[in-house]
């Protein structure tokens, strides 16, 4: 007889969201770095900063957004992967096949 899966989203959701928080927070601190890194600035240039050109406006942004990715990405699957190591079930319903 198959072993039936449980259904997991909406106990996955408070971890969903903690884990969320966490890759925030672990991607503005990897962005920090990078920028320091990058720029040799310990201050990242806002959008609304009148002494910042475009370039560097436009290059703070597109660094902030793949770390963020990166980051987000990195944290969503390892929890997914953890909670489906721990209770045999992934934590969200699969999606219907692309046609």
């Amino acid at each position: 007889m198959a072993k039936k899966k449980k259904k997991l989203p909406l106990a996955y959701a408070p971890i969903g969201f903690v884990l969320s928080w966490t890759g925030g927070a672990l991607a503005t601190f990897a962005f920090r770095k990078a920028w320091l890194t990058l720029r040799h600035e310990e201050e990242v240039p806002d959008a609304l900063d009148r002494d910042r050109g475009w370039g560097e406006i436009l290059l703070a942004a597109a660094v902030e957004g793949a770390v963020f990715a990166v980051v987000r990405s990195a944290v969503n699957r390892t929890g997914a992967k953890a909670i489906a190591r721990s209770t045999g079930s992934w934590p969200v319903p699969a999606k219907a096949a692309r046609d």
